[in-house]
């Protein structure tokens, strides 16, 4: 190939059309930068409202509208900013922009402290009667949701104190970054092959050969290198998750919550029965996955089966170029059931300039989906039209445009955003969707389904049963310390080596060096890419398998935004995550695809 062509060429070189446009959020950086001066001002003025609020349902209006604009203004300021700087991270007036703006807004969000205890501090009588003026109607959901906090907000001298372990919290998770991602990020040094000597160091792409080189001896040796120098610092690590952990449960307390969990899903409204009924459904279900990592045992060839064997391609990618336009053709004919509405606007928008597509000097690797109320979902990707994950990660990203495209025009500001529970659902479903048009369109190329059934099995474990066990991880270690045992490495390597052997069954062969902790946070809200995996599946066959009513109730979903709480939202496209179906019918669908692997090996 000629070196030109390989050349990753710089920002100015792409054509405009084929980037995307910000200027329904800005026209320009000065345009951007004049905005920044107007929030300011309004800034200046928040703490005038300051002693207002229970006046009146007219005062509480007045500095509802006079809030939300200003946040409207910020969320526009810091989505551009954030998004000229991901476009090339090497230019210094787009990093300067990102950080005047979050400054800006830091300094908008500290003028308004005053304003959430002085709201939940109106008497219940008033504010249901403010609640009943028409000015408040867009608001009643929004200060609902914060009414709901009232019982867990302490006084003004303990909130002090909670605000002080707050930053405790935040500096222990910075600190553990600072070592895992900086610092345990050092060179490798370099290991021995028969093609040669291979440099383990910051520039090369080292992880992706730990688990896709095809040669086992280099994934062994890299992945050893990588697991003794975590292993070398493991108690280090130990001490970042407990005190982490001893943090959530102190703060449960300090707020009245029954438990570390209670407080971490309060804000979804979603109980423990939720969370408890994925862990137990998926670990009744996990036979698939144990016959599964049999499968490849045999597939690879390998005695057992190790962690550094666990995501090792089984068959060659295909060699499948699709260009831009193709691929647009083929997720729009994927997404055909949810109607023409759906269609042509997903399809003039990526066809349009919703998306910054092509790779350029120091452009951001990772794929995301900018929302901004008033504007076009724009989506942030590096399209790869030689590779089928290239496609995957345009339906992935825009499942999100789409999810905000409904939402924005159905709701006030305030109502827009929805959580990560609905918005993973959304992801998913469009992921869904193109997989089984593709299966659907592949006839008999062998090669093809073998790929294509591959890479969903992959999907799966990443995003249903992995994050369910590392959601199971979380759940232990909070209940641990809320009953008086301390998080020691021994403790923690004993729960993971259990969860280890539960999740991944009799094939796989565990190390000494392998624990959950020294790779997670502890976390518990990675459950919901579990549920939205579930939830996507379940509204895949119920579309797919129904008419119009059931497209129509899946859009109803995602018009309601953040009017309802996910579990609410997702009960209008037929799919109640609260009842074990989903999450058996997507066990289901993963034995199915498992199934076939087989047959097709």
């Amino acid at each position: 190939m000629d070196e030109d062509m390989k050349r990753i060429p710089e920002r100015r070189e792409i054509p405009a059309e084929e980037t995307w446009d910000l200027s329904s959020l800005f026209p320009s950086d000065e345009a951007w930068s004049e905005a920044l001066g107007e929030y300011e001002k309004m800034t200046e003025k928040l703490p005038a409202f300051k002693g207002t609020l229970a006046s009146s349902a007219e005062s509480l209006a007045d500095w509802m509208d006079f809030s939300r604009d200003h946040d409207m203004l910020g969320w526009r300021l810091s989505e551009y900013a954030n998004a000229r700087r991901s476009e090339d991270e090497r230019a210094e007036d787009a990093r300067q922009m990102a950080d005047k703006g979050a400054m800006a807004i830091a300094k908008g969000r500290a003028a308004c402290t005053w304003a959430y205890p002085e709201l939940i501090a109106i008497l219940e009588a008033d504010i249901e009667k403010f609640l009943e003026h028409p000015r408040l109607a867009d608001y009643r959901m929004h200060i609902g949701r914060m009414l709901r906090y009232r019982p867990h907000i302490l006084s003004e001298a303990e909130e002090r104190i909670a605000a002080l372990y707050m930053e405790g919290k935040a500096a222990l998770s910075d600190a553990r970054s600072a070592l895992v991602d900086v610092d345990m990020s050092m060179d490798l040094g370099s290991i021995e092959t028969d093609d040669g000597i291979i440099e383990l160091t910051k520039d090369a792409d080292w992880p992706t050969l730990m688990y896709e080189s095809p040669n086992r001896e280099i994934r062994r040796k890299i992945y050893e290198k990588n697991n003794a120098y975590r292993d070398s610092v493991k108690t280090t690590l130990a001490s970042f998750m407990s005190g982490r952990v001893k943090l959530d449960v102190l703060l449960a307390k300090l707020r009245g919550y029954p438990s570390a969990r209670a407080a971490a899903l309060f804000h979804d409204n979603v109980g423990g029965e939720v969370f408890d009924n994925l862990i137990a459904t998926v670990g009744e279900n996990l036979e698939p996955l144990h016959r599964y990592y049999g499968l490849r045992r045999r597939a690879l060839g390998l005695d057992d089966l190790r962690a550094y064997d666990l995501y090792m391609p089984l068959v060659n990618s295909v060699k499948r170029k699709t260009a831009w336009n193709e691929a647009v053709g083929l997720l729009s004919d994927a997404l055909k059931p949810l109607g023409e509405e759906y269609v042509s606007t997903l399809r003039n928008g990526l066809l349009g300039r919703w998306v910054d597509r092509h790779p350029n000097q120091g452009k951001s690797f990772v794929p995301f989906c900018s929302m901004n109320y008033g504007s076009d979902p724009l989506i942030m990707i590096i399209y790869d039209e030689n590779i089928i994950d290239g496609l995957v990660c345009l339906a992935h990203e825009s499942g999100h445009a789409m999810h905000w495209w409904y939402s924005q025009r159905s709701n006030p500001f305030r109502n827009t955003f929805y959580s990560n529970f609905d918005g993973e659902t959304a992801s998913a479903f469009h992921e869904a969707l193109l997989f089984r048009h593709m299966l659907k369109t592949a006839g008999d190329d062998r090669e093809l389904r073998l790929f294509l059934l591959d890479s969903r099995v992959d999907f799966f474990i990443r995003s249903m049963y992995n994050c369910v066990m590392y959601a199971e991880f979380a759940d232990v270690v909070h209940k641990l310390v809320e009953g008086g045992t301390p998080l020691t490495v021994d403790v923690l390597d004993t729960e993971s080596r259990r969860l280890l052997a539960k999740y991944r069954g009799p094939e796989y062969a565990p190390d000494e060096t392998r624990s959950l902790f020294r790779q997670f946070h502890s976390y518990f809200d990675i459950y919901v890419y579990a549920t939205g995996t579930c939830a996507a599946m379940a509204l895949a066959d119920r579309v797919l398998g129904g008419g119009e009513s059931e497209r129509a109730d899946y859009i109803a979903f995602l018009k309601s935004g953040g009017s309802r709480f996910p579990i609410d939202s997702l009960k209008l496209a037929g799919v109640d995550m609260s009842r074990p179906e989903p999450v058996r019918a997507a066990c289901r669908v993963f034995a199915g695809l498992v199934d076939e692997l087989e047959r097709l090996l």
